[in-house]
């Protein structure tokens, strides 16, 4: 499925729009052009008098007729034909079209089945002619007829088209601009994913709906039964008021879609009643707690509430003004690294494992939803908290469909060690950015080690095949990486043997602590080399995730930058293997100071102060390079503030993660005017008074939250666009950022 682009509307979408059927669906669209000036003249043809009269009425048309070949004769190009009538209608309708309209004209429609319109067209014109783009509008309502026509229905919907190679682009272009002029977001996919996909979201829901009321009102036979009727059943079969000849059409023409559909759903009732007649309290909690979070990841796409309160989904952008000194003391979200593998090892663990402090960002919630979709029970998160239900080293189940990781890089990694060992296929996708990522570093070992993995160019998807043998290996990783280390820790519990693995340099440690607190004792050779023996078993345990270092960084940076500030950042991870950012802030001149060092499972915390204190450009030691990976975008605006220039070598590897972090940072602060010269592994970064201006995060939420900081010293407003990737590890970033004084605010694009 793919998004179109919006085009300009210096001109009206299209000439003349003839709307043949005017019900809800026809009759919106028809009266939506004419409010927004999108057509020259909007007609309609319809079977009575009686709609006729009324559409004129109401100002849905501007004239209409009982017959098509009344205006057939006066279209041409430019001109739309919009077939919005019953499903298995249409064939006759397009009869009509192609026996008394031009080829010039634009033809599409709105039935919700396309495959039997494809068919309808074949049939008639006996191909799918270049001028007839089928389309499906995701909008409605319980009411019908030209009487309910609304020219606001399709605004912040979603319009499906699914064009044939041989459309002409033309035509594509023109219907795409009729949509988009009603305010709908248009997207297109082949027929034969869309009759699938709304097989199983829309035409099985109201089949399951007509049912429900149906059992109800002539089967259990209470004449109480409606009566008393709580809400959910209202919600639930509200679209069973819904056109039933419309429906009756739809489930004949979506038949085998409705069917494969329809066989899941009974199999998994037929489950879920067993289930509830032996009182299976464990697998009860598993459906309904994989429904809950797959209902609210739906609820949070619709709201779009991603920067401020949940996870984001709608493009938006961040306008940071020149602020004063920061006061005030906040807690950051919980570490993201350490809430992946809080989930992970508390799935492969054996007992139940309680997690606080988890990040609830779109990364950890992709890894807590995968080990959902492979047989474990997860209570949450509600505010932090989660309850795992673990299955042991071999409990895990084969996922019914892909593992879809988003843009979590640390997942993709550490969870292909755990697959690769597995006695099950499986398969991890992610979105566009995580599948251009580098997965070859982890599928050669991987491979060495006896897993069967399938990928292109060494990128997602890859597939895994069921592990026939799985041995330990020796292997020194190449270049720092903790993910890489923490991936075959993780695939030697699985091994014959002892896999030993030792790094370059010293990257963060998380999963060597947190497999010691869940019981799996690792060595460490003097000479480096860390050791898992094969088959340790994992025992359940608290883990107290602590605030994500990587997170606080920015506010640190913030403060250090900020005349006249003063902050606390309270309980934050201060992992040694992690804090190679303050270090480095500190060689600048910054004024930070850790109290209250306390340990919160086996990770040690710190609340964490900085005060306002002028910096200066230095030679970043290569040695801090691996431990402030992560941090460097923030960094990056440090050394723009800071008098002199900062020099960064040996840092290749932020070449690969979310984005060229070294190219995209250098071209938002030379926008901002700071000079920056980069190099293959680092850049230099001269410190300059920073002036306003419109930079991109790349899709990169460092990238994004880093250039928002600049903001803080620049002599104009900063405006970041594409910010709504933050939410993929700090979806609060911006009601913290106000809490602590920064003049920031999110603009919907």
């Amino acid at each position: 499925m793919s998004a179109v682009s919006e085009p300009e509307f210096n001109q009206p979408a299209v000439g003349k729009l003839v709307v043949i059927g005017l019900g809800l669906i026809g009759g919106s669209v028809s009266a939506g052009l004419r409010q927004q000036n999108g057509c020259r003249e909007a007609i309609g043809i319809v079977r009575n008098q009686e709609t006729i009269d009324v559409a004129l009425e109401r100002g849905v048309v501007d004239r209409a007729y009982l017959n098509l070949s009344d205006v057939a004769p006066e279209l041409g190009a430019g001109d739309v034909v919009f077939v919005a009538v019953p499903t298995l209608a249409i064939e006759s309708v397009l009869r009509d079209i192609q026996a008394q309209v031009s080829a010039e004209v634009t033809i599409t429609d709105g039935a919700s089945v396309k495959g039997s319109v494809r068919e309808a067209a074949i049939n008639v014109f006996g191909e799918v002619p270049v001028n007839l783009v089928l389309g499906h509008p995701i909008a409605g309502s319980e009411q019908s007829g030209v009487a309910a026509a609304n020219p606001s229905l399709y605004q912040k919907h979603r319009v499906i088209l699914t064009p044939e190679a041989s459309t002409g682009e033309q035509h594509l272009a023109r219907v795409t601009t009729l949509w988009q002029t009603l305010g709908a977001e248009v997207l297109t996919m082949t027929v034969a994913e869309h009759d699938e996909v709304l097989g199983a979201t829309s035409h099985l829901p109201h089949a399951i709906a007509y049912s429900l009321v149906d059992t109800l009102a002539h089967d259990i036979g209470n004449p109480n039964i409606f009566r008393y009727a709580a809400g959910g059943f209202r919600d639930f079969t509200r679209i069973a008021s819904s056109d039933p000849v419309m429906w009756h059409d739809i489930m004949r023409a979506n038949r085998s879609a409705v069917l494969h559909s329809l066989d899941k759903f009974v199999d998994n009732l037929l489950r879920l009643r067993d289930g509830i007649e032996r009182e299976d309290g464990e697998y009860l909690l598993g459906v309904f707690t994989r429904a809950k979070a797959a209902r609210d990841h739906f609820t949070r796409m619709l709201a779009g509430r991603a920067l401020q309160d949940s996870a984001a989904v709608a493009p938006a952008k961040l306008r940071v003004k020149h602020s004063s000194g920061l006061t005030g003391r906040l807690r950051v979200p919980g570490d993201k690294s350490i809430s992946h593998r809080a989930i992970m090892l508390g799935s492969l663990a054996n007992g139940t494992t309680e997690i606080t402090g988890l990040l609830e960002s779109e990364d950890s919630l992709a890894t807590l939803q995968a080990f959902r979709d492979m047989g474990v029970v997860i209570e949450g998160p509600t505010e932090g908290r989660v309850t795992v239900y673990g299955v042991g080293l071999r409990g895990l189940k084969a996922p019914h469909k892909p593992l879809y990781l988003g843009n979590a890089g640390t997942s993709a990694r550490l969870l292909s060690g755990i697959l690769a060992a597995q006695k099950f296929a499986s398969t991890i996708t992610g979105d566009a950015s995580l599948s251009a990522r580098p997965m070859g570093r982890v599928i050669e070992p991987l491979t060495a080690m006896g897993a069967v993995i399938e990928s292109e160019s060494g990128q997602l998807p890859l597939a895994f095949s069921p592990a026939q043998g799985f041995n330990a290996i020796d292997y020194q990783v190449p270049m720092a990486s903790a993910q890489v280390k923490s991936c075959l820790l993780l695939a030697g519990l699985y091994a014959k043997g002892i896999t030993r693995v030792k790094e370059s340099q010293i990257t963060r440690d998380h999963t060597e602590r947190m497999l010691g607190g869940f019981g799996c004792t690792l060595e460490q050779t003097p000479d480096g080399w860390l050791t898992v023996h094969g088959g340790s078993e994992l025992t359940a345990c608290q883990v107290d995730v602590p605030g994500d270092f990587s997170s606080a960084a920015f506010f640190m940076v913030a403060a250090s930058i900020t005349p006249g500030s003063d902050i606390l950042l309270e309980h934050v991870g201060v992992n040694p293997s992690r804090t190679g950012a303050l270090d480095i802030l500190r060689q600048m001149g910054a004024d930070i100071e850790l109290l209250n060092p306390a340990t919160a499972g086996g990770e040690p915390v710190a609340d964490i102060r900085v005060r306002y204190a002028p910096l200066t450009g230095v030679v970043i030691p290569t040695e801090l390079v691996s431990r402030a990976i992560d941090e460097f975008p923030a960094l990056f605006v440090a050394a723009a503030c800071a008098s002199g220039t900062t020099e960064l070598s040996g840092a290749a590897e932020l070449r690969v993660k979310e984005s060229d972090r070294l190219a995209n940072m250098a071209q938002g602060l030379i926008a901002l005017g700071v000079p920056v010269t980069t190099r293959a592994d680092g850049l230099s970064i001269c410190g300059a008074a920073l002036s306003g201006g419109e930079v991109d995060s790349a899709g990169d939420h460092r990238v994004a939250m880093a250039l928002a900081l600049a903001g803080l010293r620049a002599s104009g407003t900063v405006m970041v666009n594409g910010a709504e990737c933050i939410a993929s590890s700090f979806p609060g970033f911006v009601a913290h950022a106000k809490q602590l004084g920064i003049s920031i605010e999110v603009i919907d694009s």
